[in-house]
């Protein structure tokens, strides 16, 4: 399968899928996982148009922002036989598939991960099969590099010889916890949910300074460089610990006459 082509349809969503490189992936899935992050608060309007029908952000702020969060991971260990660890980077649009009434506030520092998977680099084509054919994620091959002063990690983002972005992160305290939480993808015009778990250090800091983020010339940044994020993110966080991803299920469109059209 070549970059940027999809599964077939009757993939997405199997408990056991042999992906397009040929590895055989048993669902749930165990990773090893490092990540830092950050969230900010972007404009409701812009950000609800990157979503698809059936999702509406979730609301970041009382002056009703919604929320972008992008994240910088790199998997240690991938329990699938012969997956190699990988980087990715992940931009996540927080945002829960209730009618907008209904839909929550977000906790930057426990929520902050949880939404529609918007565009995701990683650094190997296995990482982008696994991606794409077990559960739609819209992953790209890319170049990522990372760079550490003291507590305060760098990471550059390159797509096709074009920067996509920049994110720096200081890393704050963290305590050892267990959560749940869930992503969303599109796949062959059908919304999905991932359930996900968590065993690991996490840590996380409101309203944070400590952070920067630029974006490139790729196309795919435009998007987002319009968004005007600013210096100031509604929270930055980190993990360090196992990740285990299960099957995407689909999630039934409500065709609810009071939400906004796309």
């Amino acid at each position: 399968m070549a970059s940027g082509d999809r599964p077939p349809p009757d993939l997405v969503g199997k408990r056991v899928v042999t992906i397009s490189t040929g590895h055989r992936v048993e669902l749930p899935v165990r990773l090893r996982a490092q990540m830092r992050g950050a969230t900010f608060a972007a404009p409701f309007g812009p950000v609800a148009d990157l979503l698809p029908e059936g999702l509406e952000p979730i609301r970041a702020t009382a002056r009703g922002h919604a929320a972008v969060t992008l994240l910088s991971v790199e998997y240690r260990d991938v329990d699938v036989p012969g997956l190699d660890p990988y980087d990715e980077f992940a931009v996540v649009v927080p945002a829960g598939h209730d009618s907008p009434a209904a839909v929550p506030y977000l906790s930057a520092l426990t929520r902050a991960t949880d939404g529609y998977v918007w565009y995701m680099p990683v650094t190997t084509e296995a990482a982008r099969a696994f991606g794409v054919d077990v559960w739609g994620y819209p992953k790209v091959v890319a170049d990522i590099t990372h760079e550490d002063d003291g507590s305060v990690r760098e990471t550059t983002v390159t797509v096709d010889d074009d920067r996509f972005a920049t994110l720096e992160v200081a890393r704050p305290p963290s305590f050892d916890t267990e959560d749940t939480g869930s992503t969303y993808t599109v796949e062959n015009g059908r919304l999905y949910e991932v359930p996900s778990r968590i065993d690991a250090d996490l840590g996380g800091w409101p309203f944070s300074t400590e952070v920067s983020v630029s974006f490139g010339d790729h196309p795919r940044a435009a998007p987002l460089r319009s968004l005007d994020l600013g210096p100031r993110a509604l929270g930055r966080f980190v993990l360090d610990g196992e990740v285990y991803f299960h099957r995407a299920e689909p999630v039934p469109v409500d065709a609810d006459p009071g939400r906004r059209p796309r």
